[in-house]
């Protein structure tokens, strides 16, 4: 839904002076954590609004009850659109999604389909006003340290495999959630991680190569 241009000039304002204002006050008293800051809103609130607040020409509450049609989950939710291939499969945050071998979902090949992410982590694919059932693959799987001990042939190539993974930069391209107390994600890659598709056959063969020397010297 478009905001109208009166409510968004509001918007702006405000984020401007949350991006400024409260920026510096918060360097100028040393805040620096989040349980510092979230502790110091509420007086900045109150400080602001004392100083600039002005009371409204007419007291009508505007608001609108919420009709029994709208669902402020899915409203509120991330979006995006993704191409389904001719396998029947689409990409979202380094994950691969795999529809049913369906008649109604053949018509979707080629066509953009929505990828709704909510606020808990849940992922839904939707065609339309339709949530469609998917089968998920990690494009970056994990080698369990369970499975190098188990497997005496492949130790080497797990190791190697490890040895990769470790040096890996395996965040997600999903929107950030600061809401559930998890960090910003930083802009830049992770110091001493390498994007996955940096990755290439001597990459591998070097990893390779010294999970079997260090297999040799453990062993004679």
């Amino acid at each position: 839904m478009p905001i109208p241009a009166r409510h968004k000039g509001r918007v702006e304002r405000a984020n401007l002076t949350l991006q400024d204002r409260l920026v510096k006050e918060l360097r100028l008293r040393g805040i620096s954590t989040r349980e510092a800051a979230n502790a110091y809103v509420p007086h900045f609130a109150a400080d602001f609004n004392g100083r600039f607040g002005k009371p409204p020409r007419r007291d009508f509450d505007a608001h609108r009850p919420l009709r029994a049609d709208e669902d402020l989950g899915q409203i509120f939710t991330w979006r995006e659109q993704r191409k389904v291939s001719l396998s029947l499969t689409l990409n979202y945050a380094r994950e691969i999604y795999m529809l049913a071998d369906t008649a109604g979902n053949r018509r979707l090949i080629h066509r953009y389909i929505d990828v709704y992410e909510y606020p808990d982590g849940r992922i839904e694919v939707r065609a339309g006003k339709s949530a469609l059932p998917y089968v998920r693959y990690d494009k970056l799987p994990q080698v369990d340290i369970a499975a190098v001990v188990e497997n005496k042939r492949l130790g080497p190539a797990l190791r190697a495999a490890q040895a990769v993974q470790a040096r890996r930069d395996d965040r997600r391209c999903a929107p950030s959630r600061t809401n559930q107390g998890q960090l910003p994600r930083p802009k830049k890659a992770v110091p001493e991680t390498t994007s996955s598709r940096q990755f290439d056959a001597k990459e591998f063969e070097r990893a390779l190569r010294k999970a079997c020397k260090s297999t040799e010297s453990a062993f004679g």
